[in-house]
């Protein structure tokens, strides 16, 4: 039997990823959410978890009165998901927080040996060099759940990656898409909320209306495939069917195809290099008859060109243009800033940011910080 441990559990991917494990028989030893107290009791009461975590201490009373009649031993805030992700005998940690809370973990389950199933963009984009390094050198795997990334890594399955010419990374173009600037003066927090697709947390969501969550995805894709910015061509496909694709070296052209619902990659996360029964819907071409292709507006989602930008500079810079755009969603979420100053910060972080090395945790956190200062700022100003 598998074991596992999941962060970030009450969300959309925690959520299906317990779907899953209970279909197969995984058994979860450790459960940790943000604020969710109830929800995560419950979780943590039905699989029978030895521990929990919550991030938010002010839920800690809560959450032990529902959990007082089990042994389910309670751990809080950055700590509690550290001991999480330190646990032995663990196959797996499921990483599905949002934001840059996900990367410390994650480092300390791959110095522990755990293997990864990565669904915290973040971790990469922000600490990709110091990830992957720490990966390679403890021999951990790191395997991709979001659907573009997942797809990428079964298409390249059975060849090799020196072959390898170019990925096509998918994207749904979220709610604006084929709208322009002018457009987008008045859009509202519910406007950008409406996702055409997919059913995802605020940010996530609010990140792919403006592009952002393809840029993130853009760099995380770089990290994990070890690939040049030249060699990833992003293109808008509406009916998120086509999940991504890889074109090799003879100009043969590898899709990985299904209906829009994350316990596809997510399964295959936690069961690599298994193929099993999957609670979705089937793919029927005919049902959908037509599949479209355009090319990204570069201008009017500048959150993308600046994530393309960052990562082409280096260092620390991926890392500038996500704190950036974390503290302005999180503005635009309570009604402080409007829709396209998220992409007017971020851009401006990255140009008045300096740039420095990655040498060590410090300085991706310090950049973090000085993003997120930047941000505050510029508000203040506005």
């Amino acid at each position: 039997m598998k074991v596992i441990t999941i962060l970030g559990s009450t969300g959309s991917i925690g959520t299906q990823a317990l779907e899953v494990a209970k279909m197969h028989s995984i058994r979860i030893k450790a459960l940790a959410a943000y604020s969710n107290a109830k929800l995560l009791a419950k979780q943590a009461i039905e699989f029978n978890v030895e521990y929990v975590c919550v991030y938010d201490e002010a839920k800690a009373d809560l959450l032990s009165s529902l959990l007082k009649d089990t042994s389910i031993k309670l751990l809080t805030g950055i700590d509690g998901l550290n001991f999480i992700a330190s646990l032995d005998n663990v196959d797996c940690m499921l990483n599905s927080v949002v934001g840059m809370v996900g990367l410390i973990p994650t480092l300390t389950a791959i110095e522990h040996g755990t293997d990864i199933a990565l669904a915290n963009k973040e971790t990469l984009v922000a600490g990709g060099e110091l990830v992957t390094k720490a990966a390679k050198d403890n021999g951990v795997n790191i395997y991709p759940v979001d659907s573009e990334h997942s797809a990428i890594f079964q298409c390249m399955q059975g060849n090799k990656k020196s072959q390898v010419r170019k990925i096509i990374l998918t994207a749904s173009g979220g709610p604006f898409y084929g709208k322009t600037k002018a457009e987008l003066t008045s859009v509202t927090v519910n406007d950008a909320l409406n996702h055409p697709n997919w059913s995802m947390g605020n940010k996530i969501t609010i990140d792919s209306a403006t592009l952002m969550n393809k840029g993130l995805e853009f760099i995380e894709a770089m990290w994990l495939f070890k690939l040049k910015p030249e060699q990833i061509e992003v293109v808008v496909h509406r009916e998120s069917v086509i999940h991504s694709a890889v074109e090799y070296n003879d100009c043969s052209v590898i899709a990985q195809l299904g209906v829009p619902d994350m316990k596809i990659p997510i399964q295959y996360a936690l069961l690599y290099p298994e193929r099993l029964e999957c609670p979705v819907k089937p793919l029927s071409l005919t049902d959908y008859g037509t599949l479209t292709f355009a090319k990204p507006d570069y201008d009017t989602f500048d959150c993308l060109t600046a994530c393309i930008k960052a990562i082409t500079i280096g260092g620390t810079m991926p890392a500038v243009v996500n704190g950036a755009n974390e503290e302005a969603v999180a503005e635009f979420l309570k009604g402080n800033i409007k829709f396209l100053q998220i992409g007017e910060l971020v851009t401006a972080a990255l140009e008045n940011i300096e740039k420095t090395e990655i040498r060590c945790l410090d300085d991706v956190l310090n950049a973090d910080n000085n993003a997120r200062k930047f941000v505050r700022d510029r508000i203040i100003d506005m």
